[in-house]
């Protein structure tokens, strides 16, 4: 079980790159949420397999069609145990 916080900046609201989080996230039995930030970015936290977090992790770096990723901060954290998915 690990636990990453990604912070992915460009054109990444408005182009249902929450949702499509969420979708794969629920696929792929990862645990966590994913928000929109007033500075423009999406912001999610993933707690799981580290085999399926990483696969999210690839996602991130190229979000859904319509997105446009510059850069994409992420931090190891401690899991935290969570349960579900949520859109923030």
């Amino acid at each position: 079980m690990i636990r990453r916080r990604v912070v992915i900046h460009g054109h990444v609201q408005g182009v249902f790159f929450r949702d499509s989080t969420r979708r794969l996230a629920e696929r792929e039995g990862v645990a966590g949420w994913v928000r929109n930030r007033p500075d423009g970015a999406v912001e999610a936290v993933f707690e799981g397999d580290a085999e399926a977090v990483e696969r999210l992790l690839r996602f991130m770096r190229e979000g859904p069609r319509g997105a446009q990723v510059e850069r994409v901060d992420v931090a190891e954290e401690e899991p935290e145990g969570l349960r579900g998915f949520s859109v923030g």
